[in-house]
């Protein structure tokens, strides 16, 4: 019979899948700590945008 070990050969592939899927996490997992890392020591008090928000001290109401 042609297909008898085909059940064999589903776990096979199967598991192969999974494993390439796990390794394929692992190394995005690692690449993107990285790229994290670079990123937050980057951003210094020196790169940080200045921003000034006026005080308010009364609010009005339009009728």
């Amino acid at each position: 019979m042609i297909y008898g070990n085909m059940s064999m050969m589903i776990f096979v592939l199967a598991s192969g899948y999974l494993l390439a899927v796990y390794l394929l996490l692992a190394l995005a997992k690692r690449s993107g700590k990285k790229t994290t890392s670079i990123s937050v020591s980057l951003t210094t008090e020196k790169h940080k945008p200045k921003i000034t928000v006026p005080k308010v001290t009364e609010a009005t109401s339009v009728h």
